[in-house]
């Protein structure tokens, strides 16, 4: 441990821990081996090493993205993974239904919005929607929104995984239908533009936070070797650091939704880089990275 001249605090905890185990016991069964003087040093490293690293407190808000979000994810990964496979699996229901129910789109969407949205393709701007309203008005009601939904997803986890798994149901199938009713009008490729210039981060929110929700009712459902309660708190922690990861995500895709798509009309090289970098962003922080973060840092968890 001492030739390790930057160690993470988590895993030096970890192994301070270990240490002041086999101390005790070395002290109470051979109390005067080299063994017990060799661990009482490196107890006394390790201590040293952990007040100090508390009195520095490096920046913690870095360590939080870089060490324990990846952390928390890779060791959830397929709770997430469950979720958006629910969610894919919905869309795909959502799709399905309004294939062979011509009404289905409007059950799901509601009368005023489908015709709306057939008014707005008439005029050659399927994705209006987002051109209305104050940007501003629109950034914070949006942002508000998708937290709650997010919310949601993750709290009603805690009635056996089966509230969260309703909030994937009926975004996914929205979603479905959705896409379907600009596709029968022949516009599917147009209003994407707009539409995914946001829906990127703000669907990938919602499945993260689906995650999360199923995190909390695998736990209780299914606590292992640990006590129900004490499994709860253990992933409760590491579902909430899963989700304040996801605070920039909602102000990021607010932003977009009510400054940018709007503007999706203007350019479709710009739309799809925003749509592709948005994607990329996704997909290397909550999929690349914690693979990354887990060799780096030899994570061995079984999940």
């Amino acid at each position: 441990m001492k030739n390790k001249s930057k160690i993470h605090p988590d895993i030096l905890s970890n192994n301070y821990i270990e240490i002041t185990n086999d101390l005790a016991y070395a002290q109470t069964y051979y109390p005067q081996s080299k063994t017990k003087a060799y661990l009482n040093e490196l107890a006394l490293f390790a201590h040293q090493s952990l007040y100090k690293d508390k009195k520095i407190d490096q920046n913690q808000l870095i360590d939080f993205f870089l060490y324990k979000v990846p952390k928390s994810v890779y060791t959830n990964r397929k709770m997430l993974l469950i979720s958006f496979i629910v969610f894919s699996f919905f869309i795909l229901i959502g799709l399905i239904s309004s294939i062979y129910d011509v009404n289905f789109v409007r059950q799901i969407l509601g009368n005023e919005y489908v015709n709306m949205s057939l008014e707005n393709i008439k005029k050659g701007d399927p994705a209006a929607v987002y051109k209305g309203g104050n940007e501003l008005g629109s950034f914070l009601g949006i942002t508000i929104n998708n937290i709650l939904v997010a919310f949601y997803a993750f709290a009603f986890g805690i009635f056996f995984s089966i509230g969260t798994g309703y909030i994937l149901m009926q975004n996914g199938i929205m979603l479905g239908a959705f896409h379907y009713m600009f596709y029968q009008e022949g516009v599917l490729g147009k209003a994407m533009s707009g539409i995914w210039i946001h829906g990127t981060i703000e669907i990938s929110v919602i499945i993260i936070a689906g995650g999360c929700g199923l995190m909390l009712g695998n736990s209780f459902m299914f606590p292992g070797t640990l006590k129900r309660i004490e499994q709860l708190k253990i992933k409760t922690k590491e579902a909430i650091t899963i989700l304040l990861s996801t605070i920039p995500l909602f102000i990021t895709a607010g932003f977009l939704e009510g400054f940018v798509s709007r503007l999706y009309d203007v350019n479709i090289i710009i739309s799809s880089g925003i749509i592709l970098i948005s994607l990329f962003i996704m997909v290397f922080y909550y999929i690349v990275f914690p693979y990354s973060q887990a060799k780096k840092y030899k994570w061995k968890i079984k999940n």
